[in-house]
């Protein structure tokens, strides 16, 4: 009985995955379009996605709060709360022409997609220990459906509401998130004892100053960071360069399917390989992302680089969120993984509000540039760690 609750409890976070990571994949597709047609000047054009960036690091703490006094479940009716508003807020702001209401619905939305990152440690929680990256990364397969789902809403529903391009795309997210609230419903995981979580674990300061956790956090952030950085602008620069709507929005279909399609098989990886060397494979992919966009600005360029960086962003954030599950114990997992979000989406709010300025002010060749030190970064701590354990396994 206990198997299939915790089978059940896997394929609702899945599908949950699907319809919450569609409503990411709405705005991600929509958000600098809308932001270049509403903002005051162009430079701010990104800007509601940076303000969906800040709204994810900035609920990744409080949300962490709720799952560990109240349970995952009750973290995750809150987010899908915000996912409703979002849509429903962001609707009225297109239909009012306010950009500033439209960057305020987007703190929702940050807020609904740190609670969906939540779903892998979930899963997590559901298996026995060796069985943990699998978990993970088959609830990050649901994203697939994601990928197909949210870019078609976009360009089923954008016109219906003419002369405001994409409020009915709006409204249909919010629907969306109803129905994964009411799947979400379904999952049945413990409610934490407060009076033994409180007493037990090590201080959150010795926890992060493990080389293990730092090396796992410097690795999410870059995977994170970066396919943010040149996501938020391609949809622009395609727009910029004359290509269709439509073709951005199966660029990014391809971008999505990409960045969770492994993920039937990342978990068997890492199992096999080891977490680092499945970052290493995904640094090495963004990388690819990059140069393909350094060569070219035609609509298979762009479409070559978005389907790479959802494959670098897998394997990197995958290996490197099964990394940071190395650092804690059990009683230790929800401040843990909170931090480690935290630290990510803190990181990529700078990302996000620098992309619009420089996609402006330089263009797509200068943003696909800026990719390769941090990567040149991650990798050296990747090296470090991999001595470190070297030495101690010798020793």
């Amino acid at each position: 009985m206990g198997g299939i609750i915790k089978q059940g409890n896997i394929a609702r976070l899945s599908t949950a995955q699907a319809l919450a990571g569609a409503n990411t994949t709405v705005i991600y597709a929509t958000a600098a379009i809308i932001g270049n047609t509403l903002a005051p000047t162009p430079a701010l054009a990104t800007m509601p996605i940076s303000i969906f960036v800040v709204g994810m690091a900035a609920s990744t703490l409080p949300a962490g709060t709720i799952a560990q006094r109240y349970g995952r479940r009750a973290s995750f009716m809150a987010g899908t709360g915000c996912g409703i508003i979002v849509g429903l807020v962001s609707a009225l702001a297109i239909w009012l022409g306010s950009f500033w209401l439209y960057c305020f619905a987007m703190l929702f939305g940050g807020a609904y997609a740190a609670v969906v990152l939540s779903f892998r440690f979930a899963a997590a929680e559901c298996v026995d220990a060796h069985d943990r990256a699998r978990a993970l990364s088959i609830v990050m397969a649901g994203g697939i459906a994601a990928g197909v789902i949210g870019p078609q809403l976009v360009t089923y529903t954008m016109n219906l509401w003419l002369p405001h391009l994409f409020v009915a795309t709006y409204v249909a997210q919010a629907a969306v998130a109803l129905l994964s609230a009411y799947i979400l419903m379904g999952v049945t995981l413990p409610v934490p004892q407060r009076n033994i979580q409180a007493s037990t674990g090590r201080p959150l300061k010795e926890i992060a100053r493990q080389p293990a956790f730092i090396v796992a956090v410097i690795c999410g952030i870059v995977s994170y960071t970066l396919m943010n950085f040149l996501m938020t602008s391609a949809p622009l620069a395609m727009h910029l360069c004359g290509l269709p709507q439509e073709a951005s929005n199966l660029g990014l279909q391809w971008h999505v399917i990409g960045m969770y399609a492994p993920s039937f098989f990342t978990g068997r990886l890492i199992t096999r390989y080891g977490a680092a060397r499945i970052v290493l494979i995904g640094l090495l992919l963004l990388a690819c992302a990059a140069v393909a966009g350094l060569a070219g600005q035609t609509v298979g360029h762009f479409w070559a680089s978005l389907t790479l960086l959802g494959l670098g962003w897998n394997f990197g954030f995958i290996g490197a969120s099964a990394m940071v599950l190395e650092t804690h114990r059990p009683e230790e997992k929800n401040k843990v993984q909170a931090l480690n979000d935290f630290l990510v989406f803190g990181t990529m709010v700078i990302g996000s509000f620098s992309s619009g300025s420089l996609l402006a002010l330089d263009g797509w060749h200068v943003v696909c540039l800026i990719v390769f030190p941090p990567i040149a970064v991650a990798l050296v701590a990747l090296a470090l760690r991999g001595k470190m354990t070297g030495r101690v396994q010798h020793a």
